[in-house]
This record gives structure tokens, sequence and C-alpha cells, in this order.
């Protein structure tokens, strides 16, 4: 999946991006600072139905929210690890594992703790400002 997308536009490329999901549970968020990843990730999650506020996680590395099935969905932000092994320490496995969905800033930061199964998201800023997204 590719789309680009302006903020006006970003309901629908959430949208888009939900129905390319497939059975896919854990999406792996790349993009500099600024592209947009917490952004489409909190529009994903009200799409979902979560009511919380999905903003970053980047002080608690991860948070939870409860879609409309009641089901979790999982932001983590990893921008703040210095290594793999506080990934580990704060139970990264058991949530990848967990048959939830997994929505995940900063994957670089975990190294191979990452499961092989993750799609790649990509985010980036366009010359006009607009965002292109490339799931793969």
């Amino acid at each position: 999946m590719e789309r680009i997308f302006s903020l006006a536009e970003l309901p629908d490329a959430a949208h888009d991006f939900l129905e390319a999901m497939r059975d896919d549970r854990i999406f792996a968020f790349e993009g500099g600072m600024g592209a947009g990843k917490t952004t489409f990730i909190a529009e994903v999650c009200r799409q979902l139905g979560a009511d919380d506020d999905s903003g970053s996680p980047t002080f608690s590395i991860v948070n939870e929210y409860v879609d409309a099935q009641g089901k979790p969905v999982y932001h983590f932000d990893f921008y703040r690890l210095d290594s793999p092994q506080e990934a580990l320490d704060l139970g990264a496995e058991d949530y990848f594992y967990s048959g939830n969905l997994c929505l995940i800033e900063w994957p670089d930061r975990i190294g191979d703790l990452l499961p092989e199964e993750a799609v790649t998201v990509r985010i980036e800023e366009t010359e006009d400002g607009r965002r292109k997204l490339t799931m793969r």
C-alpha cells in the first residue's frame, strides 16, 4: 500500500490503512522526527473506537487502548530506549506475541526483538508538506 495525504485527508488515509491490515497484528512505523507517526497512529486508534487520548507514549514507552470490540491496542514509542534490553525488561515480547494489535514507533531501537512478521510502515514528509505512507 502506498498513500499520499494531507492532514485534512488523515481520516481517509487511516481508513485505507485499516482496510489494508488484513490479519497482520504488528506494525513497525519508521520515519524521521516530525514525520507524523504519532498523529497517524492516533487517528488509527480513533477509527478503531479507542476513547482514550492516543497521544505519544514517549514517557511511558507503551500506552494501552481498548478498541470498540473491547480488545487491547498497544502503542509503543521506543525513542527513549538506550538498548533492546530495556524493551525486554518492560515485557515487550509479551505484548508482541499477545495476538493483539501492536503499533510501534522507532522499531530500530529494539533490534532483533522486533518479530519477523512485523509489517514495516514508512511515513515521510513530501516537499509540499503532505505525507507519504508506504506499507510493506
